[in-house]
């Protein structure tokens, strides 16, 4: 098994109460705790605690850490999570759960822990780390962490930073000596001019602030076209609603989608002023069929908050006989649809059509929140135009998944 400097480097030196690789993407952080830090900790238990497993979810946790190292280690040493929580990994009960929120507190409150792990623990509530620290209180128990880099601000950081029992690495993605040098130039085409670069190329922690897509923001016709570069050519496309209120407009965006794995914004619709349900579900029908004669337009996925509306466009699209499926966005985690964008954006296959000036205006105005210190915030404040943008992720979020393995092989 070969193991980088830096993988080396953190064996010497673990064996501090808190434990914590910060850093990079692909920089070998969790690859060594599932290859060699938690098999072994869990093989020294003395059983005076219990072992816990935590992630973002418990579903994030056993994609990144179970499935893995049960690709090495085989099914007889790394278990599946059973109804209870927990999983037998190499001879030991471990519990896997969700630390995404508060409400999570209560699952290892009254626990004594030996070994904890944490993986992706900025994305953590802080109520659950709090206790995680009053839960870890054998003598010999030992917690290993990972995280990317957040705001400087952020809870994890000034705890790394407490002078508590901490031994805490860092390391940018060049020092992984593993990683194929294309895997590596594109990651940093990807996140290149946004905040990402700094914490998931650099490793460091930054804050997000002002413009949110700077290079579309510098450079608008790099992205905004009138045909589509190589002869690529749009193979289906999704219509994403929005629904205004108060201050914010309705907002219709037609997304395609290409033979060449790129996106493109094809067509939008937003309107400033009230309009009653019977009008909007007209506007509606009327921007459907636009884009049904030029594209091939099967699904609308709409902002879930408006139940009521969108019944209401299911009936005049029914009554309009239009054949289009018409369902509640995903309404994924904000930043992970602006991340996914940027990403997009860096690898030259996001653009949008010349007549989409709303959406083009959106995305060159977009602003991180100033006022959040400890958390990155899209601002949404009415002075810049949220809504063309929201519209436009949730007819984009379906495909992030796809677009993004596609694009890394």
């Amino acid at each position: 098994m070969s193991l980088s400097d830096k993988q080396v480097e953190y064996l010497s030196n673990c064996d501090h109460r808190w434990n914590v690789k910060t850093g990079a993407t692909g920089s070998g952080k969790t690859w060594l705790d599932y290859a060699v830090v938690i098999p072994q900790r869990l093989l020294a238990l003395k059983g005076e605690g219990a072992a816990v497993i935590l992630g973002n979810t418990q579903g994030t946790a056993n994609r990144n850490i179970l499935e893995p190292m049960r690709d090495i280690w085989g099914e007889k040493l790394v278990g599946t999570i059973g109804s209870d929580n927990a999983a037998r990994l190499f001879g030991r009960r471990v519990y896997v759960m969700g630390a995404d929120n508060r409400k999570h507190v209560a699952r290892i409150q009254g626990m004594t822990i030996e070994y904890a792990y944490g993986d992706e623990v900025t994305t953590w509530a802080e109520g659950v780390f709090q206790m995680l620290k009053s839960r870890l209180r054998c003598p010999h128990s030992h917690f290993d962490g990972t995280c990317n880099p957040d705001a400087p601000q952020h809870w994890f950081k000034a705890f790394l930073d407490s002078g508590a029992d901490v031994y805490n690495q860092t390391s940018t993605i060049f020092d992984n000596p593993f990683l194929p040098p294309e895997f590596v130039e594109n990651l940093c085409k990807e996140y290149a001019g946004t905040v990402y670069y700094n914490r998931f190329i650099l490793g460091q922690w930054v804050a997000a602030e002002g413009v949110i897509y700077r290079a579309f923001a510098d450079d608008p016709e790099r992205f905004i076209v009138d045909d589509l570069p190589g002869g690529d050519r749009v193979r289906s496309a999704v219509i994403g609603v929005d629904f205004g209120g108060g201050s914010s407009a309705h907002a219709f965006c037609c997304l395609g989608f290409t033979v060449g794995g790129a996106v493109v914004v094809l067509d939008e619709y937003r309107e400033q002023a009230a309009l009653t349900p019977n009008r909007l579900a007209e506007a509606f029908v009327d921007f459907v069929r636009r884009c049904q004669a030029r594209w091939i337009v099967a699904d609308v996925w709409c902002d879930s908050a408006e139940q009521t509306l969108i019944n209401g466009l299911r009936a005049a699209a029914a009554a309009a006989r239009l054949a289009v499926n018409i369902g509640n966005a995903l309404k994924k985690p904000i930043n992970d649809r602006i991340r996914a964008t940027c990403i997009l954006m860096g690898s030259g296959r996001f653009f949008v059509n010349r007549a989409c000036r709303e959406t083009a205006d959106a995305l060159r105005s977009a602003l991180w929140d100033s006022r959040k210190l400890t958390e990155d915030v899209r601002l949404d404040d009415g002075t810049t135009n949220i809504d063309s943008l929201d519209a436009m992720e949730y007819a984009l979020e379906r495909e992030i998944p796809a677009l993004i393995e596609a694009w890394r092989g």
